[in-house]
């Protein structure tokens, strides 16, 4: 795919103050707090700093509405703790492979510098994820491109790429490359789904039409699911991830304290 390299600007925009130390991106609204809230929760307990970012405003789902969605969105984002929520708006199921997409997430990549950025696994059951999770996956390499241009507000932007790439799991089960003992963090997790109100199970959902999410059971088994990552651990709870390099560490009683 030829990138485009000749956008005209009038400045160059320097890192800004919103400059975060991770950066979680999802498909749709809610797949953040489902799959990785509790880490990131957990990032910002240590004093980091967080952004999320929507790829859509998941206009296709069978229940809320785009309104609805990007209020809950909102109010995931408040209680939550994060410092910026961006939606991006590439459409719901048009999740295509071309320069507009990929040049979206770029600039948001340059614009918030992450150190770690979060994406959709690569195997999934929805199609958006797995699109998602290659659109970004290519994105955090060409955003470190000093020849690929892209611009904010008529500034060139400054290329800049991650450190680490990490995905988070979603419905399939895999085998996580890294376990995060969230413990701490897990209860106050589940605030951030139950943001996402008009997805999930609730008094009178019975009475909407059936999804694979609005069931009593889909919230049972996430938890099951940290149950079990945490039990691997030697924890209560846990959030698996998968790798895209083998991390290094400074010290070795930092992994084995």
């Amino acid at each position: 795919m030829e990138m485009n390299i000749t956008i005209q600007t009038r400045c160059v925009l320097k890192q800004s103050s919103e400059k975060v130390y991770a950066l979680a991106f999802g498909a749709h609204p809610d797949d953040v707090e489902l799959a990785c809230g509790a880490t990131l929760l957990k990032i910002m307990k240590e004093g980091r700093r967080v952004a999320v970012c929507d790829l859509t405003r998941g206009e296709l789902g069978t229940l809320g509405s785009i309104e609805i969605r990007k209020a809950e969105a909102e109010k995931a984002r408040q209680i939550m703790g994060y410092s910026a929520r961006v939606s991006l708006d590439l459409g719901d199921g048009k999740l295509f492979y071309n320069e507009e997409n990929l040049n979206a997430i770029i600039r948001v990549i340059r614009r918030f510098r992450p150190e770690v950025v979060f994406a959709n696994p690569p195997d999934e059951r929805h199609p958006d994820h797995m699109k998602a999770s290659k659109l970004v996956a290519d994105a955090v390499y060409y955003a470190g491109l000093k020849r690929l241009v892209t611009a904010e507000n008529d500034c060139k932007q400054e290329a800049f790429r991650p450190a680490h790439l990490l995905y988070y799991l979603q419905f399939k089960h895999i085998d996580p490359d890294i376990i995060v003992d969230v413990t701490d963090t897990f209860e106050a997790s589940r605030s951030g789904i139950s943001a996402f109100g008009s997805q999930f199970y609730h008094e009178g959902s019975a009475e909407e039409p059936a999804t694979l999410i609005n069931r009593k059971e889909f919230l049972t088994g996430l938890e099951a699911r940290a149950r079990y990552f945490g039990e691997q651990i030697g924890s209560l709870y846990g959030e698996g991830l998968l790798t895209t390099r083998t991390p290094g560490v400074a010290t070795f009683s930092s992994l084995f304290p």
